[in-house]
């Protein structure tokens, strides 16, 4: 009934509310604060879906990072597995054999071996690559003398305990290289360099080079008991060549002019080439009857230095051989000449790219002298200026070997260039008064900004009166602080260790304070490092107690080399030099501050 009555009561009366409660009524907003409201929702939620999809990312890179560990774990597992899985058949494989016998021979040999060379040897180490020599020194001799042996009449009662000796001395260098040596050598296996003994053991065991090693020892020498003494059975010894690859290597990574040995190897292949050629000749003449025909050797002479002049004639194409008559002759001539044409260009190509690599950066100097020289030519440049340029270029290869030592640098890892400018500059950065006390990381930034000039016997390096934007340490040389109305008066002479304008870096442009007070000249050829102000300042940004240091130390350098009556007016500012002084009062607050204490002693 009560609904009813409300209800008529409504449709008679048109104004009268609703019994039930109105919703709340939205605020009006202004147009930007309702786009300001929607701009921060959408802002919220981006960064909620950001911080979701990092999330999603964060732990997929998670369950990645946990797949690859635990795929290379079971991929090193299977490895292992493998390893010893081969160990166990090749085990199966060899005959059961006693060697207790050897262990007893071999163990005090290890024992001292290991006591003067360690467990594990570095390839680059120098003790290891004088013994490659040695190792070389051996195949060299085998595969000389070998084929020498073999095609001249070298052999006879006389001489044949002397070839004995050589070969056992030989083959007991390369014995010691193969048990002693080889098993002690690191190696690096998936970036992780391995020293571990029994791990180094399996390796060579199951390395392929090894059983060559092997087979290039085993003693076929044996069967000129049974037939004639010949070099024949030591040819299994050539197989061993990569033992003099190796040394070659070693050796070019330890010398500092690398292109010597590089010329020297390339001669002795061509070398090598000629005797195997008179090798071949000999024989050939052998077969043919010596002095049957006038092509072959006559039997005159000593028969390897006539044949090693033929072999030269008939390679090089010089000319000027006997003709040959028979079928064999000429065939053989003409392959001599194919061969020789072939094998001596290949060699002349390598000597030219050793002799190109060697001179590379001579030739580089060459052209950028040539160059500037040129540019200076074209525009008319006086004489006296071309001839300080000229001198400037040839003391700055003779002195670093090249024009620019930031080219090099900028190649290496930031690792290697910390590494080399530590030991170059990092003790002479520590003496220095204006650094003491900062942070050796700091030191080390600023080691990595600093540029090497190179000045000439009467070049100044400051002027008086000019900007300072860089302090100098002196690298190598002296430079002289001069004076006068010339110039003629000697100050003090400064040398290498030395810095100079180092107050420059902290004083503020805006009181006048970077300008130079005298004026420095190289005294002879002088070498010096530079940093600039801008440098430091990038760097001082990551190390604010440091900055702290500075601008205290700055300001006392100042107030001790400035002049006095400049004394009372840098007492003023208690800001940092570094940045400045303090900005000066606004005058409407002096004017303010003037009123208010005038009132203030009026009413005292």
């Amino acid at each position: 009934r009560e609904r009813t009555e409300e209800l008529k009561e409504k449709a008679i009366d048109p104004y009268a509310s609703s019994p039930e409660v109105s919703p709340p009524v939205t605020p009006l907003l202004r147009p930007d604060e309702y786009l300001r409201l929607q701009e921060e929702r959408r802002i919220v939620k981006e960064e909620a879906e950001k911080k979701k999809a990092e999330e999603a990312a964060k732990k997929a890179e998670e369950k990645k990072k946990k797949d690859e560990e635990k795929r290379l774990e079971a991929e090193k597992k299977a490895e292992e597995e493998r390893l010893a899985e081969e160990a166990k058949k090749k085990a199966k494989l060899l005959p059961d054999i006693n060697c207790a016998c050897f262990d007893v021979l071999l163990h005090p040999i290890e024992e001292k071996m290991d006591n003067i060379l360690g467990k594990t040897i570095d390839p680059l180490d120098y003790r290891y690559i004088a013994w490659l020599s040695l190792v070389a020194l051996a195949y060299n001799y085998n595969v000389w003398f070998a084929t020498a042996r073999m095609a001249f009449p070298y052999h006879n009662d006389a001489v044949n305990h002397y070839w004995v000796i050589c070969d056992i001395l030989s083959d007991v260098v390369n014995v010691i290289d193969i048990v002693l040596w080889q098993p002690r050598l690191q190696f690096v296996k998936a970036g992780d360099i391995i020293v571990s003994r029994q791990a180094l053991m399996t390796v060579v065991f199951l390395n392929p080079s090894v059983r060559i090693d092997l087979i290039s020892i085993l003693p076929f020498d044996l069967f000129c008991l049974h037939f004639n003494f010949s070099s024949f059975y030591r040819l299994n010894r050539f197989i061993r060549v990569e033992s003099f690859f190796e040394f070659s290597d070693r050796l070019e990574n330890v010398m500092s002019k690398a292109y010597i040995w590089r010329v020297a190897r390339t001669t002795g292949y061509l070398l090598y080439a000629l005797h195997i050629n008179a090798c071949i000749y000999y024989v050939a003449s052998v077969n043919q009857g010596l002095g049957k025909t006038h092509w072959v050797y006559d039997g005159k002479g000593t028969a390897y230095i006539r044949c090693y002049y033929y072999a030269v004639r008939s390679l090089i194409n010089i000319g000027g051989l006997p003709e040959p008559t028979t079928t064999f002759e000429i065939s053989f001539q003409m392959s001599n000449f194919f061969i020789g044409v072939f094998v001596f260009s290949s060699l002349i190509g390598q000597m030219r790219d050793v002799i190109g690599a060697a001179t590379a950066g001579k030739t580089y100097f060459r052209a950028s002298m040539d160059g500037c020289v040129e540019y200076m030519n074209t525009y008319t440049i006086p004489k006296q200026v071309q001839n300080r340029v000229r001198t400037w270029y040839n003391y700055t290869w003779a002195a670093q070997g090249m024009l620019d030592e930031s080219e090099l640098l900028d190649k290496m890892p930031l690792v290697m260039r910390t590494a080399i400018a530590v030991d170059v500059n990092l003790t002479t950065f520590q003496k220095i008064a204006l650094f003491q006390g900062c942070d050796q990381q700091m030191l080390v930034d600023m080691l990595l900004r600093l540029k090497s000039i190179i000045y000439l016997p009467g070049d100044f390096v400051v002027k008086k009166g000019d900007i300072g934007k860089e302090m100098y340490i002196i690298k190598g040389g002296a430079v002289q602080v001069v004076g006068g109305p010339d110039n003629s008066i000697v100050f003090v002479t400064l040398k290498a260790g030395c810095v100079f304008g180092e107050i420059s870096l902290l004083q503020s442009a805006k009181d006048g304070g970077n300008r130079r007070t005298a004026n420095v000249k190289a005294h002879g050829f002088a070498n010096l490092f530079v940093l600039e102000k801008k440098d430091l300042f990038d760097i001082l940004v990551h190390y604010p107690e440091s900055q702290k240091v500075l601008a205290r130390k700055g300001r006392k350098l100042t107030k001790a080399k400035g002049p006095p009556g400049a004394k009372t007016a840098e007492e003023k500012p208690k800001g940092l030099t570094l940045f400045g002084p303090k900005p000066p009062t606004p005058k409407l607050l002096k004017a303010f501050a003037n009123l208010r204490k005038m009132k203030v002693q009026s009413s005292l």
